[in-house]
């Protein structure tokens, strides 16, 4: 089992930066990839980016890419979602999420972060 808390969300200006952090704790962390997601008021949880467990591939959904990165550090059982030139559609609710094997859809994965609240101010 996998508990993951997230921190590092707030108020920020388009243009703006932010980092996430997602601290796991539970056994084999290093075992499972870990996703990003987000949500946002009205709309289904969508995919933001993911990484394996060894940290050698990553994916992002196209509307992230080249601004957005993420990252990973067993040894500090922590996952990390750099955000670069925010724009006000980022706003949402981020999760993170581990599963075992290296997916996009939500249901893929099995343990979330109860989130954290990103937005970003025109």
């Amino acid at each position: 089992q996998v508990q993951l808390v997230e921190s590092g969300g707030g108020l920020v200006q388009a243009g703006g930066s932010l980092r996430l952090s997602c601290a796991a704790s539970g056994r084999a962390f290093s075992s499972y990839a870990l996703g990003w997601f987000r949500q946002a008021p009205g709309k289904k949880r969508e995919f933001v980016a993911t990484i394996t467990w060894s940290g050698s591939n990553t994916y992002y959904a196209d509307s992230v890419k080249g601004r957005f990165t993420i990252s990973r550090d067993n040894a500090k059982n922590t996952v990390y979602l750099q955000m670069n030139s925010l724009k006000p559609e980022d706003t949402a609710v981020y999760y993170c999420a581990a599963e075992e094997d290296y997916g996009v859809s939500p249901y893929e994965y099995d343990y979330w972060g109860q989130g954290t609240q990103v937005t970003v101010s025109a």
